[in-house]
């Protein structure tokens, strides 16, 4: 595949950051909700506050990039080859997941920030409440943080499990495209 099929650069970096950074923080959320309440379960809902501000920011570049620079048309034999209801997948994946991008960090946010929690990013920057404070909202909130992270992770799932059936099962060098170097 040639140069011009694939990503650029910088996508390519926020690509694999961002997947890393999802898989840590949906990693240390479950690890931890398994915890008694002690300072080291303290010290990993900050770490996963602050994953979830920096995985929200890194959104928001991703998809500001992504708005202004189009991203490589599939190749004409990969086009072909796809049945319709896989070119559906593809794009609903893909936009679903950007979706909960933005979803999974915001409603965390607003569960900290009914639950009267600040977040401190990194310990420094103080971000504002999003929601005012209520126990009966963080309440109502906190499945939905849940909900929507296991969501996100299962069509991370999907979308691994594509890229890998195009690899290793179509051969068609559809991987290629994200992969980082060159």
């Amino acid at each position: 595949m040639n140069a011009k099929g694939r990503y650029t650069g910088f996508a390519i970096a926020l690509h694999w950051l961002l997947a890393v950074a999802i898989l840590t923080a949906f990693g240390v959320g479950l690890y931890m909700t398994g915890l008694g309440m002690s300072p080291a379960k303290l010290k990993l809902i900050n770490w996963h506050k602050w994953a979830g501000v920096s995985i929200l920011f890194l959104s928001a570049v991703r998809l500001l990039w992504r708005l202004s620079h189009r991203p490589p048309e599939l190749p004409a034999s990969i086009e072909r080859a796809m049945p319709a209801w896989q070119k559906v997948a593809h794009h609903g994946t893909h936009w679903l997941m950007y979706v909960l991008f933005f979803a999974v960090p915001l409603i965390g946010w607003a569960y900290s920030s009914a639950r009267g929690y600040p977040i401190v990013w990194f310990g420094v920057l103080p971000l504002p409440d999003f929601v005012p404070v209520d126990k009966e909202l963080a309440e109502a909130i906190k499945p939905w943080h849940g909900l929507a992270a296991f969501a996100l992770i299962g069509l991370v799932g999907l979308h691994v499990a594509a890229a890998l059936k195009h690899h290793f099962i179509d051969r068609d060098g559809l991987l290629l495209r994200m992969r980082p170097g060159r």
